[in-house]
């Protein structure tokens, strides 16, 4: 068992922002195309946080063109390049899978105040 938690430990990100649910994130993600590679952004609502450790992922909501798109993001992966912060989010439960349901001005998550 301690063999597995060195293992992931090196492959663990050091600097990994602090990522709550309900903030308005934009995720950079490395796309592969042939033997191209080119960086691509994911702008949306963080709605859920799962798991732990070397295998924490995260969750991320937008609206595009009328239709939600989902992506669900690891923490630790090499193809996640960074992930600005636009703004935190108040929320009051840990998964906001109730935003599915939701249109537009419905749909928002108020700004934290600090």
């Amino acid at each position: 068992m301690d063999a597995l938690k060195l293992i992931a430990q090196d492959s663990m990100k050091e600097n990994v922002p602090e990522v709550n649910v309900g903030d308005l994130v934009r995720v950079h993600v490395r796309i592969k195309e042939g033997d191209k590679s080119r960086i691509q952004v994911f702008e949306g609502t963080v709605i859920a946080k799962k798991h732990g450790g070397i295998s924490e992922t995260f969750t991320v909501r937008r609206v595009a063109h009328g239709c939600g798109v989902e992506r669900v993001f690891p923490v630790h992966s090499p193809v996640v390049e960074k992930v600005d912060i636009v703004r935190r989010g108040k929320v009051r439960r840990a998964k906001l899978y109730y935003l599915r349901g939701r249109v537009g001005k419905a749909a928002k998550v108020k700004e934290a105040i600090k």
